[in-house]
């Protein structure tokens, strides 16, 4: 599975493609009699949408000649304030199925960083499946890229299969997200001995062996013995091949009992994962845990409602899923493998 369509809400605002603005301010179109479309909020402040920054796909040939560099330097003459510019969503700035990384790209928001220095949120690649599989997307080391913008307070990556965090360092991250079909051993290290002494979220996709994810709990050890980021309240690992296995490791790591929001979604939660999620104590604690798109018995999943919510836990169990049975073999999925 893979994903399938573009963000359109990025950290609480909606998504505006710059690229639609500048044919919207060409184009003399009246939108009175229209829905208005969030690239106009845009115009009149930079500061109000979250802005999608992409060259390829859906017809985007005007910017085919530019390098990365050049577009970005359009993108922030034309906004009326750049340091207003709060939220960006990168897209396919160089074609993804053509390139070996994504330096360039990095490259060209470093070097434009002081243009954008109200720039809180980033979300580095917002591909679906038509234009490139999560598994093919291919970066460099992005801490650079994160060290550059001072105020940045949430970065969130897709395409984990090459990525790099080799020296993270941000004294102001408060969330980072990881998003792919597997997550290596080696970056869940980096991840682990990074400093980020504000972050207090954290999301890493797990994701499958097949597709590089072979991350295990000891490769996040100082993420659950509490060490790594004193402050982190919400962890989620999500996209899980063994889902089960991270409860149990979750079970008896110190860090969750600091946590008011755990996600596990999006894995293979089976009927013997059951036990070991009910019977620690440390679960109940919780103010939200997120299992969505499981693969739990009608009477399981009862199970762990009726207890997690008697102790005052919101639960989400939606999305219960069969198993695949083919030729006498049972399959299960994650949500997003390649």
């Amino acid at each position: 599975m893979a994903f399938y369509d573009h963000l359109t809400d990025f950290a609480g605002l909606p998504v505006a493609d710059y690229m639609e603005a500048r044919r919207l301010t060409r184009s003399g179109d009246d939108p009175a009699s229209r829905h208005r479309p969030p690239e106009l909020d845009g115009l009149a402040d930079p500061g109000s949408v979250a802005w999608r920054l992409t060259r390829y796909g859906y017809g985007y040939d005007e910017g085919d000649q530019w390098s990365s560099l050049d577009y970005l330097t359009g993108f922030t003459g034309f906004v009326s304030d750049p340091a207003a510019v709060s939220a960006v969503v990168v897209g396919s700035l160089v074609d993804a199925f053509r390139v070996e990384s994504s330096d360039e790209v990095r490259d060209a928001f470093v070097e434009i960083a002081p243009r954008l220095s109200g720039l809180r949120f980033l979300f580095y690649a917002d591909l679906f499946a038509e234009e490139c599989e999560a598994s093919w997307i291919r970066h460099g080391d992005l801490s650079p890229l994160v060290a550059a913008y001072p105020r940045l307070t949430g970065f969130a990556v897709r395409g984990t299969g090459r990525l790099s965090l080799e020296s993270l360092e941000h004294p102001g991250l408060r969330g980072l997200t990881l998003q792919g079909g597997g997550l290596p051993g080696r970056l869940a290290r980096q991840v682990a001995s990074s400093r980020l002494p504000e972050l207090e979220h954290l999301e890493l996709w797990l994701g499958v062996e097949d597709y590089g994810g072979d991350t295990a709990p000891e490769d996040l050890g100082p993420v659950l013995s509490g060490r790594a980021f004193p402050g982190l309240r919400s962890l989620g690992l999500r996209n899980a091949e063994h889902t089960g296995a991270w409860v149990r490791a979750l079970a008896k790591a110190p860090v969750t009992a600091r946590l008011h929001t755990l996600d596990l979604s999006l894995g293979v939660l089976r009927d013997e994962d059951v036990a070991p999620l009910l019977e620690a104590p440390v679960f109940r604690g919780l103010r939200r845990l997120d299992l969505h798109h499981h693969y739990l018995s009608e009477e399981a999943a009862g199970e762990v409602r009726r207890v997690l919510t008697d102790a005052g836990v919101e639960v989400d169990l939606s999305e219960r899923l069969e198993p695949d049975t083919h030729h006498d073999e049972v399959h299960y999925y994650t949500a997003v493998s390649e």
